[in-house]
């Protein structure tokens, strides 16, 4: 049995820049045939998309995935919100996370998992402030300087 690792589809690398992660789940997520297609293509972006529970459901909204190419009719709307797959007490759980104020459910990454299943992290995270952005840059800065030093000797 040959085992593949997981391969990334979609990263959102603005939301650890913009957000503090505080937890993160792993979700299943509700595809048609032809998406899954596009998915594996990776022909998805995650950058402008954000979580909600409605009904006792987690929906993604403003995920896109592109149109496959070979699915004329069978291709859906690239926009449309699409449901994510988690236990009822992750669920309950995070009910309890985003009634707290200032915390939102943003997607970390989508990827194929090993089964060849689309999986997607989702982050329960705090937004961050302007002065909490230069923070990070500057602290990042300070150690791109320190290793650039540290090579040079």
């Amino acid at each position: 049995m040959v085992k593949r690792a997981r391969k990334l589809v979609a990263n959102n690398k603005k939301a650890r820049h913009d957000f503090f992660i505080e937890e993160v789940y792993e979700a299943g997520i509700v595809l048609t045939g032809t998406e899954i297609k596009s998915v594996r293509q990776g022909k998805v972006s995650i950058k402008e998309s954000f979580a909600k529970i409605e009904n006792g459901e987690m929906i993604i909204y403003g995920m896109n995935i592109s149109p496959y190419e070979q699915g004329n009719r069978f291709n859906v709307d690239p926009l449309r919100p699409r449901k994510l797959l988690l236990h009822k007490q992750e669920i309950r759980k995070l009910i309890g996370y985003t009634t707290q104020k200032g915390l939102t459910l943003v997607p970390l990454q989508m990827y194929i998992n090993e089964e060849g299943r689309a999986k997607i992290e989702i982050a329960v995270a705090r937004g961050k402030k302007l002065y909490d952005k230069r923070e990070d840059i500057a602290k990042r800065d300070a150690k791109r300087d320190m290793e650039r030093r540290m090579k040079d000797r």
